[in-house]
């Protein structure tokens, strides 16, 4: 009977799995993301595994690995939803996923719906996009490095003033 020996590298990344798994999932809130997240940091340290240095921190490297494809995937996921408006005053706004303009006027409702939008101070403005875009309150707070009272506050806040200043689209 042949035996097949792992190699140390492979055998210590398949030991840290699960450990991996619940960084992840701290980082993303979502089961489908952090498994999708563990299998990218695997498939990283694999494909990296020649500049992995003996003798230091393996968790701490392969942690590493998992912020920073978290924190790439994030800015080009902001990235990719954002465009600069033309529109006297430059803008950048945040395209709207499901956007459909059916006539010339409901485009210009949505162009003074964002402008009115975009005078809110970004510290308000930004939590509540990001909480129009479907984030929970506890990812803001985590993404955004703020207690999760202050960005429930900021939503809050940002909901009033948006209704008392968009009363004439109702």
């Amino acid at each position: 009977m042949m035996t097949t020996e792992m190699r140390p590298f492979i055998h210590e990344l398949l030991g840290i799995q699960d450990d991996l798994r619940r960084f992840a999932l701290r980082l993303t809130a979502n089961s489908d993301e952090a498994a999708d997240l563990t299998q990218e940091t695997t498939l990283r340290a694999l494909t990296n595994e020649d500049r992995y240095e003996p003798q230091t921190n393996f968790k701490g490297w392969l942690f590493t690995i998992m912020r920073n494809i978290f924190i790439n995937d994030y800015r080009r996921e902001v990235r990719e939803q954002t465009f600069a408006d033309t529109t006297d005053g430059l803008y950048y706004l945040s395209r709207p996923k499901d956007l459909a303009v059916d006539t010339t006027e409901v485009g210009i409702d949505h162009k003074e719906i964002h402008r009115i939008m975009n005078l809110l101070p970004g510290t308000f403005r930004i939590p509540f996009m990001m909480h129009v875009k479907g984030y929970k309150y506890r990812e803001i707070a985590e993404r955004l490095g703020v207690p999760l009272g202050t960005v429930k506050s900021r939503i809050f806040t940002s909901r009033q003033w948006l209704q008392r200043e968009l009363m004439d689209f109702r």
